[in-house]
């Protein structure tokens, strides 16, 4: 099952792709025949897909003639406003430490505990928009291909081994970073967070889908060249463990969004750097999610 948000006649709306991956099914023409709340967003809608029976919406997906063609609606960011930051994980991927660890101000120790941060996406751009490359704010423009862990459920104190029954999906992000800004001010947040830099999308793939914790093949590639290869079974830090970590004593709510960490592969591992200039696609692959694809500007 995969859900999106798109724009259909300039409305706001989300659904569930048909099983081509061709198709959208509406969210309001599965709920009204539930007789449940339409869900007015995706937040809303991981609130109310954890209060429904999964078979009977299965059901009503596999026998419903209202569909829209992907070909007529602008794809959105599954979550355009995270209600809250994006929760980050850095240095996650062993061969990412080594590759970055002769930039200034990060270490190139493997982390004892997972390093997180946050960045602010408000909004999160989406699959075929465009990342502003803020020339006059950066000329270290890097790229960073991540899977993201989409919280369903209010949790705290979250066991490893229960895991994923606080989750309810995953997406793909790019957790575009200003390196120059990231350097200098000697955390990231600001690197991190200027305007445009978490493109998402372009689906959320439930959980059901993916094997638990996901091993799955994630890709990164500058203007068709692969840049980054790698699999999120190498996570320093896995899925289970960040979850348990992060919820002792924080609370997560549905829609939360997690980053788990990026591969190595990113522009300023090369020697010389490869930083991303205006007009440069970008295409982000993760397996049984899909592409999420965006140009600098």
């Amino acid at each position: 099952m995969y859900f999106l948000t798109y724009l259909y006649q300039d409305k706001k709306c989300v659904g569930f792709l048909d099983k081509e991956k061709k198709g959208i099914i509406p969210a309001s023409a599965v709920f009204s025949k539930l007789d449940r709340a339409i869900p007015s967003d995706m937040i809303c809608l991981i609130e109310e897909f954890e209060n429904t029976d999964m078979d009977s919406i299965e059901k009503i997906l596999s026998s419903s003639d209202t569909e829209l063609s992907l070909d007529d609606v602008k794809i959105m960011a599954p979550i355009p406003y995270p209600k809250r930051n994006v929760i980050c994980l850095g240095k996650n991927y062993l061969d990412h430490v080594n590759e970055v660890g002769g930039l200034k101000n990060v270490s190139a120790d493997i982390p004892k505990k997972p390093i997180y941060f946050s960045k602010i996406a408000y909004p999160a751009i989406g699959h075929g928009d465009c990342v502003d490359s803020h020339k006059d704010s950066t000329n270290e423009l890097d790229y960073e291909v991540e899977l993201a862990v989409i919280i369903g459920k209010k949790c705290r104190n979250v066991a490893a081994s229960e895991a994923e029954d606080v989750i309810f999906g995953y997406t793909i992000a790019n957790d575009i970073s200003a390196r120059d800004l990231q350097q200098e001010h000697t955390q990231w947040h600001k690197g991190k967070s200027l305007d445009t830099f978490c493109p998402m999308g372009p689906v959320i793939a439930h959980k059901s889908n993916i094997s638990f914790p996901p091993a799955l093949e994630i890709k990164c590639y500058v203007n068709k060249e692969l840049r980054q290869n790698g699999k999120t079974e190498q996570l320093i830090f896995d899925i289970p463990e960040i979850i348990s970590d992060l919820t002792s004593g924080i609370t997560l709510y549905p829609g939360d969004i997690i980053l788990t960490g990026t591969p190595a592969g990113v522009g300023a591992g090369f020697k010389p750097p490869k930083y991303l200039l205006p007009g440069d696609t970008l295409d982000c692959v993760i397996e049984g999610i899909g592409t999420l694809s965006n140009t600098v500007k």
